[in-house]
């Protein structure tokens, strides 16, 4: 009964294949939240692929509704072993973006598991089937060596997080005393380097809206009316580069944050952002004065997702009607969120383009959230991961990435601590999904050792 004999365990778990299997097993279950024919799918993958596995491990298990007619099932699961024991919340998401299928390279389907060298590709690998069923395992390991976890748990998986958490929040609240906890412990995301474990504390929030330009029913020969008539996507051109200046940097002062302090600054400072093998980072982008890990984890950032006007693909000599342009916010603590838009509007007014219209997307928005890296779980998780990795993780105050961590944070009012179980190249919401199988048994390990050390009585 020793902290190593589980995370041994848990090695053992992955060095037998059985994560693999268990993996395949997961990733079979067509769990398209974005496409209605599958929606039976995301009942299926909680009835028969968590139920059975969390009650085995003494949970007692509850599906329920979505109060959001737009969102898929949900699971409550506890396993209660004392009133004098802290109780941790975990969480994960069994739904999957798009399987695009087709898209994928020669020899790979979104779901059909696939081990191609240190790579297990496949729809769900890193967004979240992997990482919740770590999690799980590592929990099964604690178990089978100690015979209890040393503390209650709790875990909520939901299936709808891929459309925005529908209905997510107000299920919290309505279910807050089932779901009150010490602390959430939660995986999802990427780590900074894949051989370097990672914990973030909370998310940049996003927005996202479309920015329209409608002048008129069609579209009219070039020729015939080029100079009589405005063009839209024109406006829209102009009206966005109103925003930023043109390295990128946000010109409208509410969505410039006020909270990158010297503290956040200092748990920053020297974090890699760089990934091998991906973009190399625009040093001149940006806001000027800031490290490349202050832009990404500690600042606002503003992007145009998609612009149309007319038929891109096949263009013909006329004048468009009307423009449209997919825009995203992702902004950090510090920003008010219900100032977003408004701001946006009084600063296109401003500007001189009353015509552009703002039209909010329904169900697009995450909010920002943080937690104090001196907080004494942060503290105490980021000992654990360091005394089995035998090196410091990498502490995000938040992740740049967005997640419906405010559910948590501010719904249920719990500290949040992140530990992610992928990487930055792992093609998540993209053709070719992968996870690393160093990362999976490192993980592994590392839930182990972590979970093992909240059982054993010294915690905060």
């Amino acid at each position: 009964m020793t902290r190593m004999s589980a995370i041994d365990c848990a090695t053992r778990y992955f060095d037998t294949g059985a994560f693999k299997t268990d993996l395949a097993h997961l990733v079979a279950i067509e769990t398209e939240s974005q496409t209605h024919e599958k929606s039976s799918e995301l009942r299926r993958y909680l009835d028969q692929a968590i139920v059975p596995r969390l009650a085995a491990l003494g949970f007692g298990c509850s599906v329920h509704e979505n109060p959001d007619p737009a969102g898929g099932p949900l699971l409550i699961a506890q396993r209660h072993e004392g009133a004098d024991r802290p109780t941790v919340l975990s969480y994960g998401h069994g739904d999957v973006i798009r399987a695009q299928t087709g898209m994928w390279r020669d020899g790979l389907h979104p779901f059909t598991l696939v081990e191609d060298g240190d790579r297990l590709y496949g729809r769900g690998t890193a967004d979240n089937k992997g990482q919740h069923l770590i999690n799980i395992a590592a929990l099964e390991s604690v178990l089978a060596v100690r015979g209890s976890l040393g503390f209650n748990c709790r875990y909520l998986i939901e299936m709808s997080e891929e459309t925005g958490s529908a209905g997510l929040a107000a299920f919290c609240a309505a279910h807050k005393s089932d779901l009150a906890a010490d602390v959430l412990i939660a995986s999802d995301g990427p780590r900074l380097q894949p051989d370097t474990p990672t914990m973030f504390m909370g998310s940049r929030g996003a927005v996202n809206f479309d920015l329209v330009v409608d002048l008129r029913d069609g579209a009219h020969h070039s020729g015939n009316w080029g100079g009589l008539l405005a063009d839209p996507a024109m406006i829209l051109c102009q009206a966005i580069s109103t925003i930023t200046d043109a390295r990128g940097q946000i010109r409208i002062p509410e969505w410039r944050p006020d909270s990158l302090t010297d503290d956040i600054r200092a748990a920053l400072a020297r974090l890699p952002v760089d990934t091998p093998g991906k973009p190399e980072i625009d040093p001149d982008w940006g806001e000027k004065g800031l490290s490349p890990a202050e832009r990404a984890f500690g600042w606002n950032s503003f992007a145009v997702l998609a612009m149309t006007s007319g038929v891109p693909d096949a263009p013909v000599n006329a004048i468009s009607g009307s423009a449209r342009a997919t825009c995203q916010l992702r902004f950090v603590v510090g920003t008010d969120a219900d100032e977003i838009l408004p701001a946006l509007r009084r600063h296109l007014d401003a500007a001189g383009f009353g015509q552009v219209r703002i039209k909010a997307q329904e169900g697009a928005v995450f909010a920002a959230t943080r937690l104090d890296p001196s907080h004494p779980w942060a503290e105490f998780v980021k000992n654990s991961l360091e005394r089995t990795a035998g090196t410091p993780p990498h502490v995000l105050p938040n992740l740049a990435g967005s997640l419906p961590n405010d559910c948590f944070a501010d719904v249920l009012g719990l500290p949040t601590i992140w530990v992610p179980h992928s990487h930055r190249g792992c093609n998540q919401h993209a053709p070719n999904e992968h996870v690393l199988k160093p990362v999976c048994r490192d993980a592994l390990r590392l839930m182990a050792g972590l979970f093992w050390d909240i059982g054993a009585g010294r915690t905060p």
